[in-house]
């Protein structure tokens, strides 16, 4: 897959393309795993609203409001439980990159992390 920059007018850079391109489809799928272990409660395995903005806080995030939290909830929610969980998430980074819909890349290529 060719790294394509997809930079829009809010100044939104698509990195998924190169850094599979960089670290191969198995290191990139560990590191989206990690980012989902960064934003959830540890107790039950999920992303709420309470451990996301918890940890967007933690990360220097403190400019997301509470309402742009729960769209991003809201927006990967596919069971309707109010949380993530992490092929929800992993769906969710996939539909967010533009880079990654419009490149064609195979989601048979990429298995969820357990």
């Amino acid at each position: 897959m060719d790294a394509v920059d997809y930079e829009d007018t809010f100044g939104f850079e698509d990195y998924f393309p190169s850094m599979i391109d960089t670290l191969g489809v198995e290191m990139f799928m560990e590191e989206l795993y990690n980012g989902f272990c960064l934003l959830m409660d540890v107790s039950i395995g999920l992303i709420t609203f309470e451990s996301l903005k918890r940890n967007t806080l933690l990360m220097g995030l403190s400019e997301l409001k509470d309402d742009e939290l729960l769209c991003m909830l809201i927006e990967g929610d596919l069971d309707g439980d109010g949380a993530l969980n992490q092929m929800e998430f992993c769906s969710l980074m996939f539909r967010l990159s533009p880079g990654l819909m419009m490149d064609g890349f195979k989601s048979n290529d990429l298995q969820v992390i357990s």
